[in-house]
């Protein structure tokens, strides 16, 4: 893209304005805003945008850059992409486009046919809707409270209990690529191998459109009619495409996240329908899990948005373990978790139609704080005062204690926890620092020689979170960690293979590309390990520990010189040294 549309863009765009769709940001001068930074977990805000010099910085890990720079790092964009997403932003009209290969340009021509068609299927299924045939889906959603104002405003349609109609619709349109690639249509695979004829994917059943951030139409969730076997799955999603991922979408994030700005908090609920009611009746900064398990990218998504969570899942045994799953990996990435459960058992659809919206609003203030909830929910599953019950409720609680962001909080969880459980509060203490010491061990068994082929349990997990695809959370925390602080690594034996993978551009294929045979041996012998999948959690852990090693080396190096220095009498050289070994003293007793 050429260097003058680009930087016509620069001096058009708002940078606190682009940010700000990203970061919360509140003044701090007459030109700066500041924001908790989107690129580490931080408690105190340290990331500054200048509005006049158009640049942000963060003090807490270096960050820098424009707000071509804040976008491709947010967005995982290339420069022209990022000058694109810019200018859309602004409004500003877009030259016309160039590409870097033809394959680029084939891609880009794929997404755009499918959005076009995707749109095309929501405004097709609208019609529907509206037909004789679907009487009865109208009669369901009237019965499930939905206004003509709600069944337009989310674009609910309705699929008619035909194969070939919306193929015979889109076949003049769309070509045969776009139509397999869609995720509208179904097809048998041929004895020979090929392809068979298309039919409808979606039959007698309500639609509910999936949007991306933007309100774009990328998917469909649809709810069958009837019951029963012939009928099918109660609900079933688009399959994964060009324009869809799984997990990667938090529903009516398009319209919620202006309200999760200013109310600085999101409620999260697990159906379509009940994010609906919810919106319609109650609140409008309510998202749905989109008919999936909570990801941890869905977690970083929302982590743009607010780090303040109210979750509201259905009370049921699954409802139940899908919350404990989701409190989880939000106190993981430093969210606040509160937990409502809804009385008679109810999900928050039902809870608003039979109790009404004053009901709801009042339920959503009285949440529980998610200590209070999991410790609630372990004296529920694990009934009784014998110890069997008691061991069991630990078990239960500690995975979650120990998840939770510093020590204080931990302590706190803890100690409620040995209260309300009749647990002595120093057994409790006790049990969680072993857990955690174990943990611990295991993370670090090759510093007594328990790694594999000679690399330490922490060089393994680095590798292998390196090695991760370059989207996936664990390696964005490993790899900007070692990128601001390299003396965690330079020092290992696996400096070599931990270098290469931060500068592969394509760490997935250096394994297959990389010309050092000692580094291929090592990454091989580190990814064929068959331990734990590495987690944000057991990364955190492996960085902590390297970092814990270097300190105690640096305070036997201290101790070591400061007793030369006493005996030698150099005054001066004793207080700097004492003051650096306070400074790793105190360090230490952080981590």
């Amino acid at each position: 893209m050429a260097d003058d549309f680009a930087q016509s863009v620069k001096q058009q765009a708002d940078i606190v304005r682009i940010i700000g769709d990203y970061v919360r940001l509140t003044r701090a001068g007459a030109q700066n805003y500041r924001g908790l930074c989107p690129f580490h977990n931080e408690k105190t805000p340290s990331f500054n945008v200048h509005a006049s010099q158009q640049f942000y910085h963060c003090f807490g890990c270096g960050q820098s850059g424009d707000v071509f720079t804040f976008v491709q790092k947010m967005e995982s964009q290339t420069f022209p992409e990022a000058v694109r997403t810019v200018a859309q932003k602004c409004g500003i009209p877009l030259p016309k486009r160039e590409f870097s290969s033809p394959e680029e340009a084939k891609e880009a021509r794929i997404r755009g046919r499918l959005l076009d068609i995707e749109e095309a299927a929501c405004a097709w299924f609208q019609e529907q809707l509206k037909s004789p045939e679907a009487a009865a889906a109208r009669e369901y959603l009237t019965g499930r409270g939905l206004t003509e104002e709600g069944i337009a405003k989310f674009r609910i349609g309705f699929a008619p209990d035909n194969f070939n109609t919306i193929r015979e619709r889109f076949k003049g349109a769309f070509d045969e690529e776009t139509l397999r690639a869609s995720g509208l249509f179904s097809w048998k695979q041929q004895e020979d191998g090929s392809s068979g004829q298309l039919y409808s994917r979606f039959r007698k059943r309500i639609t509910f459109p999936i949007m991306n951030e933007s309100g774009r139409v990328i998917a469909f969730t649809a709810r069958a009619l009837d019951s029963g076997e012939k009928a099918g799955p109660k609900y079933i999603n688009s399959p994964e495409t060009p324009l869809y991922t799984k997990g990667s979408v938090l529903f009516n994030l398009d319209k919620a996240k202006q309200s999760i700005r200013q109310l600085d908090f999101a409620l999260l609920v697990e159906g379509q329908m009940d994010c609906i009611s919810v919106w319609m009746n109650a609140t409008h900064n309510v998202i749905a899990t989109s008919g999936t398990a909570f990801t941890e990218v869905q977690v970083r998504l929302l982590g743009r948005f607010t780090k303040q969570v109210i979750v509201n899942f259905d009370p049921d045994t699954a409802g139940a373990n899908a919350a404990e799953k989701s409190i989880g990996m939000l106190t993981e990435e430093g969210f606040t978790v509160k937990v409502v459960v809804l009385e008679g058992g109810l999900d928050p659809d039902r809870y608003i139609r039979e109790r009404g919206t004053q009901a709801y609003l009042a339920a959503l203030k009285a949440a529980q704080r998610h200590p209070d909830y999991l410790i609630a929910r372990a004296r529920t599953l694990f009934p009784g005062r014998t110890a069997e019950s008691k061991v069991k409720a630990i078990n239960f609680l500690l995975p979650h204690i120990r998840q939770a962001p510093n020590r204080i909080a931990r302590d706190e969880f803890a100690a409620d926890a040995a209260q309300k459980l009749a647990i002595d509060s120093a057994l409790m203490r006790q049990e969680l620092k072993q857990a955690a010491a174990g943990r611990r061990d295991a993370v670090a068994s090759g510093a007594r020689g328990g790694g594999q082929g000679g690399l330490s349990g922490n060089e393994q997990i680095l590798i292998r979170a390196l090695a991760a695809p370059l989207h996936d959370t664990a390696r964005t925390l490993v790899a900007e960690r070692l990128e601001c602080e390299p003396t965690l690594y330079e020092s290992l034996p696996a400096q070599a293979a931990i270098a290469a993978l931060l500068a592969a551009p394509d760490p997935s294929r250096l394994l297959a590309e990389c010309e050092d045979a000692a580094v291929r041996a090592m990454l091989a012998r580190a990814l064929l390990d068959s331990g734990e999948q590495v987690t944000e959690l057991l990364a955190r852990e492996a960085l902590a520990s390297l970092e814990r090693n270097q300190l105690e080396h640096r305070q036997r190096e201290l101790r070591g010189l400061l007793a030369t220095a006493s005996r030698e009498g150099r005054d001066e050289d004793v207080r700097r040294l004492s003051d650096e070994k306070l400074s790793v003293d105190r360090a230490l007793r952080q981590i």
